[in-house]
């Protein structure tokens, strides 16, 4: 490997020689930009070049991992919704087939690395801003690393052991150059390493981001929320600090709204119950989004199609007001297997057509059933079930306890259920309390039948293979077992 690398080390100074460009001849990330373009190595001149960057930055967010990917991960790879449509690349989500030559999924490492390098541009360079002052300078850093953390958190959650990128690399010259090659070709670190550094970049935005009064921002209230839920993931998880993280964000001024349906009616943007949400601000802004012709609508079939597991659960519970919310039928031109065509289910959650569609990083529902479950590992099961009847209480519907550990475990994972369907968590859900292959491979048609599919779930299939065309790009890349 030694040899390898210095190999390597060669021909890309060789190439150098011919080449403006590192990422014309190297499909990898980051991404880089060409040398040519710079003016004396200033890549941010001045405060409008500042404010250009930090736009692209929230402008990720118009992504196709964001806008579509993630909720078809969180949801459509879970037990709440069947995937639907008709893209073969995104059944294999479903189906837990993915290859190592999926375009879909190649296309999530793309996004979120090249997310990760446009908030590093600003992060490395923005202090090259002459005429910028050092207040929003730190606002900028603050901004742009909660959003690398969060980006890293989606990778080290599907991939496992990934590169971790911090350098944006416009120039390669004999004193950059051991930085450069290591940011072009990414081995990757272990998921503890990975863990550490989007805590680290979450402790910087506490400190310099924006306070909390703009929820379309990356806010330090937004950093606190994601450290919660960054301890219960990680391996070991830390259930103090999950804990106390969560009454953090609680004591920080947030109320549940009273209606459910407010969250998501697009009258109510920015409310008391937002931590963090994406502005989606029409067609031509920074994030135009497109997400809800994915989801909702019958003029050909949608995606996540919301899954019987899900309708029990809210019929069982009488829970009216959120599937209300959640979910809308229609009379469509198509049947499967899941359900008739004379009412045929969709996700309800995002409804603007107009490019105009928010929706949420981080509420403070989300942040009590977080600490439902810190509460529970912590053996508290009434401090546990108090929270989850909070959000039974918003909701209109009795109020439970629990019998054992266990039996909380798996009420708080049934509430995030029916509270959180389709806003990208489930998958999530189930491998961070251990219960995926568990829950996934009992799920079933609209006949009761086990799915085909269902017996595909394995250990192995709980991470993502590691895209063919990185492996053949960077052979310091390795692959994820099972693949």
């Amino acid at each position: 490997m030694k040899l390898f690398k210095n190999y390597l080390k060669i021909f890309t100074a060789l190439m150098l020689i011919f080449l403006t460009s590192c990422s014309d001849y190297l499909d990898t990330e980051p991404i880089t930009e060409e040398a040519t373009s710079l003016n004396g190595g200033i890549v941010i001149k001045n405060a409008v070049d500042a404010e250009k960057r930090m736009n692209a930055v929230y402008g990720t967010f118009g992504s196709g991992y964001w806008q579509l990917d993630y909720f078809l991960i969180g949801d459509g790879q879970s037990d709440n919704a069947y995937i639907g449509a008709d893209n073969p690349a995104i059944f294999q989500y479903e189906a837990y087939q993915m290859l190592s030559t999926n375009s879909q999924m190649k296309g999530d490492w793309n996004d979120l690395y090249n997310n990760i390098n446009t908030c590093n541009i600003v992060i490395n360079y923005v202090d090259q801003a002459t005429d910028l002052n050092a207040t929003r300078k730190n606002e900028m850093i603050g901004e742009a690393s909660l959003i690398r953390a969060l980006n890293h958190f989606q990778a080290v959650q599907l991939w496992g052991d990934c590169p971790i990128a911090k350098e944006a690399i416009f120039s390669i010259s004999s004193a950059n150059f051991d930085e450069a090659f290591n940011a072009l070709f990414p081995a990757r670190k272990p998921i503890v390493e990975v863990y550490a550094q989007i805590i680290a970049d979450c402790q910087v935005a506490i400190q310099k981001a924006p306070d909390a009064s703009n929820k379309f921002k990356a806010n330090k209230m937004a950093a606190n929320a994601l450290l919660a839920k960054v301890y219960a993931t990680m391996p070991n998880p830390d259930w103090t600090k999950v804990n106390q993280y969560c009454d953090i964000v609680i004591g920080g001024g947030y109320t549940l709204l009273p209606t459910f349906d407010h969250l998501f009616d697009n009258a109510h943007e920015g409310n008391s119950e937002s931590i963090w949400e994406i502005n989606g601000d029409g067609w031509g802004s920074p994030i135009g989004a497109w997400n809800t012709f994915m989801f909702l609508g019958t003029d050909w079939k949608k995606f996540n199609a919301p899954s019987h597991t899900l309708v029990k659960a809210y019929a069982n519970n009488n829970d009216k007001q959120r599937v209300a919310s959640t979910i809308t039928r229609a009379n469509v031109g198509w049947a499967d297997t899941y359900w008739p065509s004379t009412n045929y289910p969709f996700c309800y959650k995002m409804r603007d057509t107009n490019g105009n569609q928010n929706f949420y990083i981080a509420r403070l529902a989300d942040i009590l059933l977080l600490k439902a479950a810190a509460l529970a590992n912590k053996g508290d099961i009434t401090g546990a079930m108090s929270q989850v009847n909070i959000i039974r209480t918003r909701a209109g519907i009795a109020s439970i306890s629990a019998s054992n550990q266990s039996d909380a475990f798996n009420k708080i994972l049934e509430e995030r259920l029916m509270e959180l369907a389709f806003e990208g968590d489930r998958w999530f859900d189930l491998k961070r309390m251990g219960k995926a292959i568990e829950f996934l491979s009992k799920q079933k048609d609209g006949n009761g039948n086990l799915l085909p599919y269902a017996s595909n779930i394995n250990q192995n299939r709980l991470l993502w293979p590691i895209p063919q065309d990185k492996l053949d790009a960077n052979a310091l890349l390795t692959q994820n077992p099972g693949y």
